[in-house]
């Protein structure tokens, strides 16, 4: 079987415990969540997850200039 062929799955960026936060979201941005959920076979929490993991991934602050 050739590697194009194989699955590849990425770990996680964040592993651990969890805890529940609550936020307020226009109803339209929920509707584009649940929206992408149902489109991609995940459930909301995932999506909303996959959507933050890759803005800390790549956001750029002043704050994270030292950083570097």
């Amino acid at each position: 079987m050739s590697d194009n062929n194989k699955l590849f799955i990425p770990p996680k960026k964040f592993k651990g415990e969890t805890s529940v936060i609550s936020s307020r979201l226009p109803n339209d941005m929920i509707k584009t969540i649940d929206d992408i959920a149902e489109n991609t076979g995940r459930n909301r929490n995932e999506v909303v997850t996959m959507c933050l993991e890759y803005a800390i991934i790549n956001i750029d602050t002043d704050l994270m200039k030292g950083d570097e």
